[in-house]
């Protein structure tokens, strides 16, 4: 058996080797913690990343939002996010759309003020993607059968 685990070591590996992107933001939203899995999602380096605002994965028509929230959840210390999954779009280095989840692990200093945002983060597109397709097969389904004058119960759907 191994020697006794450096549990310092072990956060680092797991942050290192797991397939989903954590990345940790500051109290102004600079990246300060990118790792392999980020790297693989969005395309940037940790060298490229890391210093940069959040911006470079939040698509511009979603930053207000993004920025609204992200500066109140660091003045109040409260995100609902650390339980329940965000789903909301995000950009790749080559421009590529693309959907994520995350949670966020808010991180504080000695004194107990937010010091930033850790989020892990899984790109479900491929899911997304396939759910949008079949939304519109249904639709078009239900759009056939009400054409032929089918009963009312064939346009309940599930959405």
């Amino acid at each position: 058996m191994p020697g006794k685990l450096d549990p310092d070591r072990l956060y680092r590996e797991i942050i290192d080797h797991t397939p989903l992107a954590v990345v940790f933001g500051d109290r102004e939203g600079i990246i300060r913690l990118w790792n392999a899995g980020a790297e693989t999602m969005f395309g940037y380096t940790a060298a490229e990343a890391v210093g940069q605002s959040m911006d470079l994965i939040v698509p511009e028509k979603h930053r207000a939002k993004h920025w609204e929230g992200y500066d109140r959840v660091m003045q109040t210390g409260v995100t609902k996010y650390g339980h329940q999954v965000l789903a909301v779009p995000a950009l790749t280095k080559s421009g590529r759309r693309i959907s994520i989840e995350f949670n966020v692990a808010l991180l504080h200093d000695e004194t107990g003020q937010v010091i930033g945002a850790a989020a892990t983060i899984s790109d479900v597109t491929a899911r997304w993607e396939r759910e949008k397709a079949v939304r519109a097969r249904m639709a078009e389904l239900e759009a056939k059968v009400k054409a032929l004058g089918g009963p009312a119960e064939a346009e309940t759907s599930v959405r």
